[in-house]
């Protein structure tokens, strides 16, 4: 018998930084179009950044109180670390300044983080736990997340900010405890991607143990099955494809 090797695209090289920054806007763009449609939006919660390539001491997040599914490029707001809107209109959500300002600062290597009040995550983070490695796609996350908490309230605070950076440390998600699941990723893909992956974990040990007493993967075999940043990204691509066949108007 003979094995099939497992071939997978990479990221595209652009010839310049203001293709980047247009390819980084046009996918986060799409990743919103997608949450909206998986509805993980929860009336004005949840935001989404991306670094800028050219500026990248700032970054571009959804409008305070823009609905994930009507997202467009041209709604995406420009902010730089002292939270002035430098490029778009509309207003900053406080909480996502906060939260995406302290990470992109202490993260250099993160490109893009997620966070929104999707429905399983929240319920799982009332649990205040890690995610079990019971299935292959659950094992994205084994060695790499952690959980913050105790739930101290809507996050207003930069301190706050700086000490979810330092829960999620050097992973690609966290567990915000009382509050939803958290992923940053070197692309906007991987992180998006990261995010329904984890949002799907969270149901599935739900549903797991409401039934029984699931069975855990062998430690070794989970963490040698974890997701790359490749795979993150390459994982996404579908869901941008379906975005540009069905609602073309994110790239406006």
């Amino acid at each position: 018998m003979t094995n099939i090797p497992l071939i997978m695209p990479d990221p595209p090289v652009h010839d310049s930084l203001e293709e980047e920054q247009l390819y980084r806007k046009r996918h986060q763009a799409a990743a919103f179009r997608a949450f909206g449609l998986l509805g993980y939006d929860e009336g004005v919660a949840g935001h989404m950044s991306v670094r800028d390539p050219i500026d990248t001491d700032t970054f571009w997040v959804n409008p305070f109180g823009r609905n994930f599914a009507m997202m467009r490029v041209s709604d995406l707001l420009q902010v730089d670390q002292t939270g002035t809107v430098v490029h778009g209109t509309g207003i900053v959500n406080a909480a996502a300044f906060a939260i995406h300002s302290a990470i992109h600062e202490a993260r250099p290597d993160i490109v893009a983080a997620v966070h929104t009040h999707s429905p399983a995550g929240r319920a799982w983070s009332t649990l205040g736990r890690l995610l079990d490695p019971i299935t292959q796609d659950a094992c994205t996350f084994y060695d790499d997340h952690a959980v913050y908490g105790p739930y101290k309230g809507g996050v207003l605070d930069q301190s706050e900010g700086d000490e979810i950076a330092q829960a999620i440390g050097t992973g690609k998600a966290a567990i915000l405890a009382n509050h939803g699941l958290l992923t940053a990723g070197p692309t906007v893909d991987a992180a998006a991607y990261w995010f329904i992956a984890m949002e799907r974990s969270c149901r599935v040990q739900l549903d797991a143990e409401a039934a029984g007493t699931p069975l855990l993967i062998d430690p070794e075999l989970a963490r040698a099955t974890g997701g790359s940043a490749r795979t993150g990204w390459f994982c996404f691509q579908p869901w941008y494809e379906r975005m540009l066949a069905e609602q073309p108007g994110f790239l406006e």
